[in-house]
């Protein structure tokens, strides 16, 4: 038994370091496992379940310094230079909605991009590799909630408030005012909604893609759920949208609790593929106890992926 074991370990490993193994099941935490990782090249990846970017920088010392004892700071410094430089570019592509990337944000405000250089330089170290040949290998990690949604947030909202306001949709009043309508035949009253904890959308075998800022949209085209509807502070400390591989794995996170609703996205929509269409129907069935919903105020809603 314990030489079985210890060859299934060695093949495992060997499997890990050849790559046939999937990025997100070598080397990692049970929890990491489970998420959902989207791999950004080969310098790190993004954890849209925990809310985590990870990249690895590699480097050495200069030549004329090969086995001198200058050799290891200058590699260690190098290696960290080239890491946080990987996590930057990594950042600045992160989706914030189905057309947006933080790049796009960078681009248009120094202010802006002074901020996010700010935060990626705040990032920890959670690895130091001394390779055989020299070299070193230092892995970083920072957190895109709090700090970058607070900077993706506080733009959404100057972006809002420049803009025109939209005239207000006249359906809810009509709808309240066909309600208070006396009624001469006596109806059967129907039964209560049912007051969901949270919110699950299947969007699998749809191409869709994790975003910081995802939408979901009815088959009118009208936004349903987004940065407009939820309270800042949720949506800033655990993002709008939490995101899995497997229904059962949202269906029992923590972030929907204990009764929440499971509905079947129809389709994406945008070109980043990351705000996705639900039917009017089941849209009817989300919003059946108020125009919002507790849980959707408070950003409980996990969307599972491919």
């Amino acid at each position: 038994m314990k030489r079985n074991g210890l060859l299934l370990l060695a093949i495992g490993t060997l499997m890990c370091a050849m790559g046939v193994a999937a990025y997100d099941t070598c080397g990692q935490s049970e929890g990491e496992q489970k998420g959902y990782i989207e791999q950004v090249g080969a310098d790190g990846y993004i954890n849209w379940s925990t809310g985590e970017i990870e990249a690895v920088g590699i480097g050495g010392p200069p030549e004329k310094f090969t086995g001198k004892p200058q050799a290891r700071p200058m590699a260690i410094r190098a290696a960290q230079l080239d890491a946080y430089r990987n996590l930057l570019e990594i950042t600045k592509g992160v989706r914030v909605d189905s057309a947006t990337i933080v790049k796009d944000y960078t681009v248009e405000s120094d202010t802006i991009r002074t901020q996010v250089e700010g935060i990626v330089r705040g990032a920890r170290i959670v690895k130091t590799e001394y390779l055989s040949d020299g070299t070193v290998e230092v892995t970083l990690k920072m957190a895109f909630r709090d700090g970058l949604s607070q900077v993706v947030m506080n733009n959404m909202a100057d972006k809002k408030e420049k803009a025109e306001p939209s005239p207000v949709s006249q359906t809810a009043p009509q709808a309240r005012a066909a309600t208070s309508e006396p009624s001469t035949a006596k109806q059967a009253s129907p039964p209560p909604p049912v007051a969901y904890t949270g919110l699950v959308v299947d969007a699998r075998g749809l191409g869709a893609r994790p975003a910081m800022s995802p939408k979901l949209i009815n088959e009118d085209g009208k936004e349903m759920y987004g940065t407009q509807n939820v309270d800042r502070e949720y949506a800033v400390q655990q993002g709008i949208s939490g995101y899995a591989k497997e229904l059962s794995a949202a269906q029992t996170n923590p972030r929907v609790t204990n009764d929440p609703v499971t509905v079947k996205a129809i389709k994406t929509d945008g070109p980043g593929k990351s705000n996705i269409v639900i039917s009017n129907k089941d849209i009817a069935r989300i919003f059946a106890v108020s125009d919002t919903p507790d849980f959707i105020k408070k950003c409980r809603v996990m969307i599972v992926l491919d």
